[in-house]
Parts: C-alpha cells; sequence; structure tokens
C-alpha cells in the first residue's frame, strides 16, 4: 500500500490513536491533526482487552491507553545537538525545559502495547516520487488531558508517522479494529487523512490491500462519498475511499462534533464503519 504520509499543506487534524483487535501487516498513519482524549473510566486498551479483542498498537501524546502502562508517550528530537528526550504524562515542563533552546520534532510515538508497535518518522512512498517524512513539531499545540497540560501532535504537510516491521497484526483479510479520535474541526479535500494498516514498504500494492480510516471531504467520481458536504468517516482501502457499499451512501451522514470517534472494523469481505461524539461515548453504524 502507499499513502499520501503526511498530508497536504495545511491539513491539521486532532488525533488519537488506539488500534484494537487484529491489524494488517502495516500501522499507518498518515496524519495531520492533533492528539487529544479526556479521561475515562477505564483506559481504551482494557475496556479491549476485556472484550477479547487485546490491542496489538496504542499510540497517544496524551494519555495512557492502559491503566496500567507507565513509559514513555513520545520522544522528541532537538535540531541544534540532535538530542533526544522520552517524554511521559505530565512532562510538559521538563520537555519545555529540553527544547527551550532548539526546535524539537516528535522522533517516535510509543506503543502502549506489550508489540513494540512504535511509530517513526514516515519513510518515502511510491506515491508521486515523494520524500520521506519529518516528524511533528512537538510543541505546537498545547492541549489538556484530565486537567493537565499536553501536547498535541499536529500534522502539516510533509510531516508523518508509521512503522513497517509491525508484530501480532492481522495479514490478508483477518479480521480487525481500527478506532482513533479526531477532531471534527480540520480537515479537507484531500487525499488521503488516514490512520490505519497497509503494506510495510509503502508502495501501492492495488486495490483492497489496505485498512484504514479516514476523515476529511475528499470526492472523486470513481470512489464512495457520505451525504452533502463532509467531512465524513470512510474506509480507505488502497485506491479508494467508501463510505459503506453505495457510490453515496446517505446514511453516512457528516460528523460535526468537535471531537469525533471513529471505528473501522473489518471483516471477512467487508467492513463497519462507526462514528459519534467522542465526548458523548454513543456510537452510530454509517
Amino acid at each position: 500500500m502507499v499513502k499520501l504520509v503526511g498530508g497536504t499543506v495545511g491539513s491539521r487534524c486532532l488525533i488519537l490513536l488506539a488500534s484494537a483487535a487484529a491489524a494488517p501487516c502495516d500501522i499507518y498513519a498518515a496524519m495531520y491533526g492533533l492528539i487529544l482524549l479526556a479521561s475515562a473510566a477505564a483506559a481504551p486498551c482494557d475496556i479491549y482487552a476485556a472484550g477479547g479483542t487485546p490491542c496489538v498498537a496504542a499510540h497517544s501524546m496524551v494519555r495512557h491507553l492502559y491503566d496500567a502502562y507507565a513509559g514513555p508517550l513520545y520522544r522528541v528530537r532537538r535540531a541544534d545537538d540532535n538530542a533526544t528526550l522520552d517524554v511521559g504524562v505530565g512532562g510538559v515542563a521538563r520537555q519545555d525545559e529540553f527544547c527551550a533552546r532548539s526546535l524539537c520534532r516528535v522522533a517516535r510515538i510509543f506503543d502502549q502495547s506489550s508489540r513494540e508497535n512504535d511509530l517513526v518518522v514516515g519513510i518515502a512512498g511510491s506515491s508521486g516520487g515523494r520524500r520521506p517524512d519529518a516528524g511533528v513539531v512537538a510543541n505546537r499545540s498545547l492541549a489538556s488531558a484530565a486537567g493537565r497540560p499536553a501536547y498535541a501532535a499536529v500534522f502539516e504537510g510533509g510531516e508523518g508517522c508509521r512503522t513497517s516491521g509491525a508484530t501480532g497484526v492481522a495479514t490478508g483479510d483477518a479480521p480487525e479494529t481500527v478506532y482513533a479520535v479526531l477532531s471534527g474541526d480540520y480537515y479537507n479535500d484531500a487525499c488521503c487523512f488516514d490512520y490505519g494498516n497497509a503494506y510495510p514498504d509503502a508502495r501501492d500494492h492495488g486495490a483492497g490491500t489496505m485498512e484504514a480510516i479516514y476523515f476529511g471531504n475528499k470526492t472523486k467520481e470513481t470512489w464512495s462519498r457520505g451525504a452533502g458536504a463532509g467531512p465524513w468517516v470512510q474506509a480507505d482501502l488502497e485506491s479508494g475511499l467508501w463510505a459503506g457499499n453505495e457510490s453515496v451512501n446517505e446514511r453516512n451522514v457528516p460528523v460535526t462534533s468537535r471531537f469525533v470517534t471513529a471505528v473501522l472494523k473489518g471483516r471477512r469481505g467487508g467492513f463497519v464503519l462507526k462514528a459519534g461524539d467522542a465526548t458523548r461515548g454513543a456510537l452510530r453504524t454509517l
């Protein structure tokens, strides 16, 4: 597979990531956004594990996705001397001190599961001769999680991350679930703003060879779309965005809440899309 890792200039979106159950051979994030989620009674990956579908990757820059996780959330790299710092929950002040003299970019988002499927700076792909990506600027946006400050990851043009050697994930058409919390405020009509799974070599292996969540209002005559003008939660299956089985799925209505929960449940021969207001909890099937 290949997607436009890093998206297009000016694209932004708020994202919290947790890929659960089984996931195909590469965990891929072409995100231009912020990572944010409010506190919850139980951590997302603990809920998935209790349901018998444990996370195989769990990425967030602002919170633990397991109650018991005590490791770092992400790593920043300082431009002037290439030094790095691992940042955990509550680490904003330490990061500010470390990055005071020079620009810092995010070099790694740690996988909080036991699989070590960390996201690193995206490699070059086969779409239009793209160059390798850059890491996001580490202090571009200050967020708040459970009443404490946290830096969100704002992915803009030329910035993206992925892992090319994921372990424990599904391959082929095996079932999986991909889950993300995004901002409903920032999106565009470019291809393609995704979080999900694909081939590890960052190349296009043909239609149907990846499975990722898309958020935006991209339209193309030969692809699918939702009702109205978007933005829509869709499935990016490579060489096509799908709002459902139909070319226009009127049940896939635009998601307009400030924070959006998006779920793609892949299954053999098909998929299910769900979405809802991330601050309220209820999801609807699209």
